[in-house]
């Protein structure tokens, strides 16, 4: 993020520096995640239209959230719907 740019809602990443939180990125992680499972498009985006709108539940009240802790929170709310999904989003991070 650029200096002297405020953000609603700042995600600190991995690297150390912070961006905007952009719930489209959590929307296709997890439709990914459900399509790599061999979910129908349907249900993928069904599934990942809940978990995001949970998450966004979850992090409404913060101004600092850690990427960490943002992937735990998806990972925990993927458990309680699919199990294999949540394997595959927590196995399959984005490692650039």
């Amino acid at each position: 993020m650029k200096k002297g740019k405020i953000c609603k809602i700042c995600i600190v990443k991995r690297k150390g520096h912070q961006e905007e939180f952009d719930e489209k990125k959590i929307y296709a992680s997890v439709y990914s995640a459900c399509l790599v499972d061999g979910l129908k498009e349907k249900e993928a985006e069904r599934l990942a239209d809940k978990i995001t709108k949970q998450l966004k539940k979850w992090i409404d009240k913060k101004k600092l959230v850690d990427s960490k802790d943002i992937f735990n929170q998806v990972t925990k709310l993927l458990n309680k719907e699919n199990k294999e999904v949540a394997f595959l989003y927590e196995t399959h991070r984005d490692v650039s």
